[in-house]
């Protein structure tokens, strides 16, 4: 059985890494994904090879954002390459891209010009800034838009210190998944209604809603919140610490009544329970600096995992380990959790972060690895009519590549 969108056609015009981290993640889950590249280069994301500087001849980042997709190169600034696009929209259940909305719209594949010609066709977009407003066609990574714009970047950043900087990424694949679960919930509508519709997400948004903690309390009580500062935090029992081999953890004690006592305990102080200076939520607020300069102590005379047994013995002393990349490629954890995912490749395999839902009745699954640059452009061209003569003609106006 194939994932719960089998059957469902998207075409996809994605770039670097929002838009097509959303058809892959359409893909995983069963749709079967047309990927249209420009010739020369294709897809900008092809290029991540040469940014990471290896001599691997592989290219994991755009592998990753890719699979289970067929590749296609067409020129839709000429005409016969516009033309073939629109006979994939045409049969297709879903147009996705993250190009900005004025470039799609001077190709003649706005959202307002194909919902018009294909009602029933869903248009999923992501944008940097949103379909409205002065900065609406401003060009945005997730850099600029989902980390600096929205606030992320300076609530991270602490006092007299630069903002941090982001990993790849982030908000790109938050934007994909947003817009495969709104795409899905559109295609659920047009079941009962027969009718397409616009849906877009932007980096913008991804950072508004990503922050929404801190920003729901600035518009309700008028003020932000400060950045965290471990050696001051006001509730000790929710911080990190490291351990004698400079390995980190978190511990997490959210509510103070229930998590500070094991914490006392594991730390082998119970009578810091009744200590009138660490007693109540207030105290230890006060208190902080000098009590968590007495935990750092402790938690650096032994090592994380031995802390760890000692934690786990706590019924309500809930913790995590601070891990490296390298550290969660071996977590057994992530393996049971369904954190990477085996995607067929030629006679083997290859490992690949997996998408973040899994379907228990309609489970899907990566069917094949990222396609070479117009890997399919022959096979796709037959199945919308097109004659090896007609192949030949195109390639020749380089329309095809």
């Amino acid at each position: 059985m194939g994932g719960p969108l089998e059957g469902i056609k998207v075409v996809e015009m994605g770039v670097w890494v929002a838009g097509p981290a959303a058809g892959a993640i359409l893909a995983d889950w069963g749709a079967e994904v047309v990927k249209i590249e420009p010739p020369g280069l294709g897809d900008p994301a092809r290029s991540f090879k040469k940014m990471l500087g290896g001599d691997m001849p592989f290219n994991p980042v755009f592998e990753n954002d890719n699979r289970s997709k067929r590749s296609i190169i067409a020129d839709v600034r000429q005409p016969e390459g516009l033309e073939i696009a629109l006979d994939l929209i045409r049969e297709a259940d879903v147009f996705l891209s993250n190009v900005r909305p004025a470039g799609l719209a001077r190709l003649g594949l706005g959202a307002e010009e194909l919902c018009s010609r294909f009602p029933r066709l869903v248009y999923g977009i992501i944008t940097g800034y949103g379909l409205e407003g002065e900065d609406a066609d401003r060009a945005a990574y997730d850099i600029a838009a989902f980390w600096a714009r929205s606030g992320i970047a300076h609530a991270l950043t602490q006092p007299g210190s630069h903002p941090p900087h982001q990993r790849g990424g982030m908000g790109d694949h938050n934007a994909g998944l947003a817009l495969a679960g709104g795409i899905s919930a559109a295609l659920f509508k047009r079941e009962r209604e027969g009718k397409g519709q616009v849906v877009s997400t932007s980096l913008l948004r991804e950072g508004i809603f990503t922050l929404s903690f801190d920003l729901s309390v600035a518009l309700r009580y008028g003020i932000s919140i400060q950045a965290g500062n471990r050696k001051s935090a006001g509730n000790p029992a929710i911080n990190n610490y490291c351990d004698s081999e400079g390995n980190y953890f978190w511990i997490v004690g959210l509510e103070g009544e229930r998590h500070w006592p094991p914490l006392a305990r594991a730390a082998g102080h119970p009578e810091w329970i009744e200590d009138p200076r660490y007693k109540e939520p207030a105290e230890r607020a006060k208190n902080a600096v000098g009590l968590i300069a007495e935990l750092d102590a402790i938690f650096a005379t032994k090592t994380r995992d031995e802390w760890g047994k000692i934690f786990d013995a706590e019924v309500d002393l809930w913790w995590a380990p601070v891990n490296s990349i390298e550290d969660v490629v071996a977590d057994p954890q992530v393996m049971a959790a369904g954190g990477f995912v085996e995607v067929p490749d030629g006679v083997g395999t290859t490992m690949l972060p997996n998408t973040p839902v899994d379907f228990g009745g309609t489970p899907g699954t990566p069917r094949s690895m990222a396609p070479e640059h117009g890997e399919h452009t022959e096979q796709i061209l037959q199945e919308i009519g097109r004659s090896g003569a007609d192949v030949e003609a195109l390639r020749e106006k380089g329309v095809i590549g």
